[in-house]
């Protein structure tokens, strides 16, 4: 059974940093393109950045390019996203998928699936 865990959310102070993890089981991401999306309360879901298996190339959303940063261990079968310079409207529930088509558009969701429960994430003084 495909499954995808993320974790390493909570509470962080505006400049700081977080790490997530989506740790995957039932395959292998060494072949699979993965996303990371958002959804903040009253909001629709945003797409943030995704990474590809082969070349490891990566593609962010303006409104996380140069703060965020999207990697993968396929020895631990896991993406990261890496968090600086967080900022309160970064806080969001953070959810990981897998590219299962590619429609032209960076961050459809219906593109992804096998979504993860999400983690937190809130940024506040």
């Amino acid at each position: 059974q495909v499954e995808l865990v993320e974790s390493g959310g909570g509470l962080v102070q505006p400049g700081g940093s977080l790490r997530l993890s989506c740790a995957a089981s039932g395959f292998t991401l060494d072949y699979e393109p993965m996303g990371w999306f958002r959804q903040a309360p009253g909001k629709e879901r945003e797409g943030l950045a995704c990474i590809s298996p082969s070349d490891g190339n990566s593609f962010y959303a303006d409104s996380v390019k140069g703060r965020f940063t999207i990697s993968r261990d396929n020895a631990k079968n896991t993406v990261y996203l890496q968090m600086n310079a967080l900022k309160p409207e970064d806080t969001a529930v953070y959810y990981c998928a897998i590219r299962e088509y590619y429609s032209g558009s960076m961050y459809s969701e219906s593109d992804f699936s096998s979504w993860g429960q999400g983690t937190q994430v809130t940024v506040s003084s």
